[in-house]
């Protein structure tokens, strides 16, 4: 079996794939070409969620259904954000104990991180789940991600697009955001 990158463009129009390379797409009008991208699932979401300020359509504020991170990445993010004036999380913030969670005689080497997690959810209003419990991307999967909604997590590889969840791997920072 070869696949084929498609390097241009591809429009979906009257039930099926039209590649650029087909040439029908120059006969399309300017307004068949917006709205081809503004039928996709893509665009729907990122619709749904630009934010009230964002500067223009070029560089979008978006807002987020969930956020996640897990015990190696959210003592960072919830230093900063507390740093930065956090007095509650503005939307379901998932903090697992899946990555940094040693299963040692007497216990994890992380415990410290584990309590200022749970401490963190407490006090700002996360969903803490306990070390050997779920890994980030399964809880996420299974109680967050659902058709139209957007989640942004700590992970690198944070996508839900099966189940119609735009989902986006950031660093830290972007979280704190």
């Amino acid at each position: 079996m070869t696949i084929k990158k498609i390097k241009t463009g591809v429009y979906y129009a009257d039930g099926r794939l039209i590649p650029e390379e087909e040439g029908v797409y120059r006969n399309f009008t300017k307004e068949q070409k917006q709205n081809a991208y503004k039928r996709t699932i893509s665009y729907s979401i990122l619709k749904d969620h630009i934010a009230e300020g964002s500067p223009d359509d070029e560089k979008l504020k978006l807002k987020f259904d969930a956020l996640a991170s897990h015990d190696i990445t959210y003592v960072g993010i919830i230093q900063t954000a507390r740093a930065s004036g956090l007095k509650r999380f503005p939307v379901p913030y998932v903090l697992t104990n899946c990555h940094n969670s040693l299963c040692a005689v007497g216990g994890t080497i992380n415990e410290d991180d584990h309590v200022f997690g749970h401490s963190a959810a407490v006090k700002y209003g996360g969903i803490y789940v306990p070390a050997h419990q779920a890994v980030i991307h399964q809880y996420m999967r299974e109680m967050m991600a659902g058709c139209g909604k957007m989640i942004i997590g700590s992970d690198s590889h944070t996508r839900y697009g099966a189940l119609g969840t735009m989902a986006v791997g950031e660093g830290g920072p972007e979280l704190v955001k």
